[in-house]
């Protein structure tokens, strides 16, 4: 039998998760389905993306090489696709060297994620949308410190001091709940009074974590107000211009840093490589991941808009990018095989939220029965889902 080739494009949680279960299908099939492996990103490693407060609040490196989670069996190509021809069944891409070079696949798996939405350059501020932001939001943060130690005026050191957070997403309030840990260790270490830094989480909604019951959104606010965040709701921010921040009704506010946590979006890149896409820009896929009107391509993760049977739509989270790749590898090898493919399944409704070194929250609906734990157990149970989502889990 004939080797099949199927590429993966995007080396992102949905991604690295596709290729490890495709891998260990197929190779359980291998007499069968030979199949050759081949995942496609611009970057040699693994970014893992949910951890870029870390490099906000230290210098963390929160990449992983993809030569070590993929050591053998599996063709690593660095490159930047630029176009499917999905009735060649080609994929075109550039190299990183900047060569324009192509692949024929058999499948083909669209797993490019999302990106960090951002204001616009006239707002101002830096948004967490990057391994350079999180880096430059760290140098700014502390050349702020370094002022505010040779300030005189207490009004202006005060100033350089607060850090205003727009956007209380989960995003949000894990920078926030980081930076408000850390920061104060940086002012105690460059003899600062580490009391006088100031995280402010601006909420645009009158209480935090609208995707739960409001008892959830209360429990976090508890948290982060002991972590020393102020919390503001139905406070929208629209710029920050030399330290001056205006919120949508015209109030302002002098700080030292603004730093934007807007959520995410599906990759712009979708409509580029000529997928069909909703308005919202996720891929249109039917209910076991194959892109409408594209034979032998498939879709999943960010990228994708992804809706259970009952009607219930995945949202932008790596746990429910893990089971959609192993829901996947089967359903690629029921297409191959020419039987019924299996169909998406909404996952249970629980968030993991970290809020700070060893303190974190983690809220499961299960059968109507709300499950909250926090603290420790909750960090522990945070810390797993992250090392788990990167395949760092031992």
């Amino acid at each position: 039998m004939n080797t099949k080739t199927c590429v993966v494009i995007g080396a992102g949680y949905a991604g690295i998760h596709a290729v490890k279960e495709i891998r260990k299908l197929f190779g359980d099939q291998a007499g069968s389905h030979p199949l050759r492996l081949v995942l496609i990103d611009r970057n040699p490693y693994h970014l893992r993306k949910v951890l870029l407060f870390r490099p906000v609040v230290a210098d963390e490196d929160i990449r992983v090489p993809l030569t070590a989670l993929f050591p053998d069996g599996v063709e690593l190509v660095q490159g930047t696709v630029t176009k499917i021809r999905s009735a060649e069944r080609k994929l075109a891409y550039r190299d990183a060297s900047g060569a324009e070079l192509e692949i024929d696949y058999d499948l083909l798996v669209v797993a490019a994620g999302s990106v960090v939405r951002e204001p616009s350059p006239a707002q101002g501020g830096i948004a967490l949308a990057s391994l350079a932001h999180a880096r430059r939001i760290r140098s700014a943060w502390l050349a702020n410190l370094e002022r505010a130690k040779a300030e005189t005026d207490p009004d202006e050191r005060a100033r350089l001091m607060r850090v205003a957070i727009a956007g209380a997403g989960i995003s949000g309030m894990e920078t926030a709940a980081e930076l408000a840990h850390h920061g104060r260790k940086d002012a105690e270490r460059l003899g600062l009074d580490p009391r006088d830094v100031s995280v402010e989480l601006y909420n645009a909604h009158w209480r935090l974590f609208l995707d739960g019951p409001a008892k959830v959104g209360q429990k976090l606010e508890h948290c982060l107000r002991e972590q020393g965040v102020d919390v503001l709701h139905e406070k929208r921010v629209v710029k920050e211009i030399d330290g001056v921040l205006t919120l949508k009704g015209g109030d302002e506010r002098r700080v030292g840093l603004c730093i934007w946590t807007l959520g995410l979006a599906p990759n712009p890149m979708l409509r580029a490589l000529g997928l069909p896409v909703t308005a919202e820009g996720g891929a249109v896929v039917d209910a076991s991941y194959r892109v409408k009107d594209m034979p032998g391509v498939y879709a999943i993760g960010d990228c994708a808009r992804i809706v259970a049977p009952g009607g219930q739509a995945d949202g932008m989270t790596c746990k429910e990018a893990i089971p959609q790749a192993a829901r996947l590898a089967k359903v690629l090898l029921a297409d191959l095989e020419g039987r019924q493919a299996p169909v998406h399944e909404s996952y249970m409704k629980t968030f993991c939220i970290g809020l700070g070194p060893d303190k974190g929250l983690t809220w499961v609906n299960k059968w109507g029965l709300d499950l909250v734990i926090t603290g420790k157990l909750g960090w522990k149970i945070k810390t797993y889902t992250w090392e788990m989502a990167s395949m760092l889990a031992k």
